[in-house]
């Protein structure tokens, strides 16, 4: 008799064991009645919960990454990006999560490959998206990628004031923004490529006009130069030549290949 009722003991324990559920690290659940009808207050982590009766959901509340790619904004120069991809690391208020699931419609959400529930993952998509697009049209397409910083800053906060305006501000912490791929229009990148070129072309013309101008310069002073020689040496033609008429030089003629010392007195 107490061999049975010990098996029938153990067999009710295994059996309550096994319609439980436990909360793990990082996760919220909550409970839904028989009735299907969400119960107030969640349960906490670590916790074990009879599902007998009922169920018992679980949310991952701990930083969810969401990722939004291959968009295509129109910067201030209306160019189209070619490609643009963020990242938003979000998490969820442990104590709003029965009212989210509750109160919000339930297309907010996002169902894993492992049938986890991601509370507002397709809203914080949508966020983002839009966001993106609304800051890309402050810059310029091939300016994005130096204000890499500042553009993923002000979509923070475009997210969070749309947070706030949804009074959710308390229920979702927005972490961090982060602006994974900037990639201008082909014809922006060969447009600024050909202007540069043109740039240097022009820069080099410059520099040869410049030097032709400093070539023309020099040899027109040469020129204006020349003149003031000749006069210089027939002065010195006609002062020499008046010298020696007076008898005040002295001519001696040398052969050319005469070695010898000339003594020249008074």
């Amino acid at each position: 008799m107490n061999k049975f009722v010990t098996v029938t003991a153990l067999a009710g324990v295994i059996a309550l064991t096994s319609a439980c559920t436990r909360i793990e690290t990082g996760e919220v659940g909550v409970r839904v009645g028989f009735d299907k009808q969400v119960k107030e207050g969640e349960l906490v982590p670590g916790s074990f919960n009879q599902t007998i009766v009922g169920e018992v959901l679980t949310f991952p509340v701990k930083d969810v990454q969401v990722d939004v790619k291959d968009m295509t904004p129109l910067a201030s120069d209306n160019s189209t990006i070619a490609d643009f991809d963020a990242s938003v690391v979000y998490s969820v208020n442990p104590t709003s999560v029965a009212e989210i699931y509750t109160t919000k419609n339930r297309g907010f959400h996002a169902v894993t490959e492992d049938g986890d529930t991601l509370l507002m993952y397709n809203y914080i998509f949508q966020l983002t998206r839009n966001a993106a697009y609304k800051v890309a049209r402050k810059y310029e397409s091939l300016k994005m990628a130096d204000n890499r910083a500042d553009i993923e800053n002000a979509i923070r906060e475009e997210i969070v004031q749309n947070l706030n305006e949804e009074k959710l501000g308390a229920s979702i912490t927005i972490s961090q923004v982060l602006v994974r791929q900037i990639t201008p229009a082909k014809s922006i990148v060969d447009s600024a490529n050909a202007l540069v070129r043109a740039q240097n072309e022009q820069k080099q013309k410059e520099v040869e006009v410049k030097t032709a101008k400093l070539e023309a310069e020099r040899i027109a002073a040469l020129n204006a130069n020349s003149g003031a020689t000749k006069y210089m040496e027939a002065t010195a033609l006609v002062t020499l030549a008046e010298a020696v008429k007076d008898g005040k030089v002295n001519t001696i003629v040398v052969p050319y290949d005469f070695k010898g010392i000339v003594n020249v007195g008074k």
